[in-house]
């Protein structure tokens, strides 16, 4: 299966993403490698934990390629506990290591409850210039069973605090089908959304994990996840109110206004070069994917003992790229290169495009918005 030019780039560019591990309170849903203070060591603060540990991500960096950064990304856990400085350090270090684009796109998540005016014009004076608030809901009801420790009202607070000290790209997160979430709680979150000062939505379907609080809570019968019905009316809604407003889909989970996608998102669905800094960070380069010991405390010990943090690594087969282009590919606005399908997955498409599921337009097969309801499904049945 030939495959498009670019999709596995020689190392051109270099994208980075920074793994900041630490939370203040684990959110019953979340199933991300995080950890409280508490719980990496007995009675201990987050500034006693994280202390040494941009000195550990800083010596990880000395083994990644030396290539220019269009890309850095800080995500978590929760990035905005740590002081602006810290994080700083990191990105200075891939600047004078690397070299940074002129247009790098650097991001920071954060907490609403977790940022002040201050600490907002610090992060941009240490080189953000966009940030992704956790919003999630913006009803109290939904935010309990998330198990979300912030005030829906900071939401709007945090925003306005973030554009006023200077953010020139702000997104949110929302996250749908919380059991007791009613097509109206939905909406009425989207709206709220919608009316901050924001260039960028990501809207999340609820995937409960194994091992999660909430999980333990539907097996028992507490809480009921919604039906799949219900899932799909939430997803075409808020994909026609972000649209209406002016922020058109990019990704299956993403909207933005014109020249405010995540670009670096993008690296990672184009398959791109990007190195994961921290326990439990993956990284990808030049069709190589490798990952990092999860624990921070094995993370630290193996790097300040000169040490590889490196977990295992695979080499990617010709077919799983394959795949994973397709995978990756049909995700996006622009849709996936006819070229890269075989006679026999066109075949398998034809019965999707009868139903309104795909379009081919051009060269390319492009998802309808309810054919995005039933992506996996569809590269599921073209690629095994």
């Amino acid at each position: 299966m030939s495959l498009q030019k670019d999709t596995y780039n020689t190392h051109v560019m270099l994208s980075f993403y920074v793994h900041i591990p630490y939370c203040i309170k684990r959110c019953g849903y979340c199933d991300f490698n995080t950890y409280t203070p508490s719980e990496l060591q007995d009675g201990a603060t987050l500034e006693i934990v994280s202390n040494d540990y941009i000195d550990a991500v800083l010596k990880e960096l000395e083994a990644a390629p030396k290539d220019q950064v269009p890309t850095i990304f800080f995500g978590g856990g929760t990035p905005s506990l740590l002081p602006a400085d810290d994080l700083g350090r990191v990105i200075a270090a891939i600047k004078a290591r690397n070299g940074l684009s002129a247009d790098c796109e650097i991001t920071l998540e954060a907490n609403p409850d977790s940022v002040t005016k201050e600490k907002l014009e610090r992060y941009l004076q240490v080189g953000f210039n966009r940030i992704s608030f956790g919003m999630q809901s913006a009803k109290p009801h939904v935010l309990a069973v998330l198990d979300r420790t912030h005030n829906p009202e900071n939401v709007k607070r945090a925003v306005d605090m973030a554009r006023a000290a200077g953010f020139k790209s702000i997104s949110v997160d929302l996250i749908y089908g919380t059991p007791g979430e009613s097509l109206d709680d939905w909406r009425e979150s989207v709206q709220e959304a919608l009316d901050l000062d924001i260039d960028h939505i990501s809207a999340y379907a609820l995937i409960v994990e194994t091992g999660t609080k909430l999980a333990a809570q539907i097996k028992r019968g507490d809480l009921t996840m919604p039906d799949d019905d219900l899932m799909a009316d939430m997803y075409l809604l808020v994909d026609q109110m972000c649209e209406a407003r002016g922020l058109s889909w990019y990704e299956l989970s993403n909207w933005s206004k014109p020249s405010h996608e995540c670009r670096h998102n993008i690296a990672y669905w184009e398959n791109r070069n990007w190195w994961g800094l921290g326990p439990g960070a993956h990284s990808h380069v030049d069709g190589k994917r490798f990952w990092n010991v999860k624990h921070p405390n094995a993370y630290k010990e193996k790097l300040f003992a000169s040490q590889s943090p490196i977990h295992e690594s695979e080499d990617l087969t010709l077919e799983q790229k394959a795949s994973e282009g397709i995978m990756l590919g049909i995700r996006m606005r622009d849709g996936l290169q006819i070229s890269l399908l075989e006679p026999h997955q066109l075949e398998l498409l034809a019965t999707y495009r009868e139903n309104g599921y795909i379009e081919l337009r051009d060269d390319r097969v492009l998802l309808t918005p309810v054919g995005r309801l039933i992506a996996d499904r569809i590269v599921r049945e073209i690629t095994f």
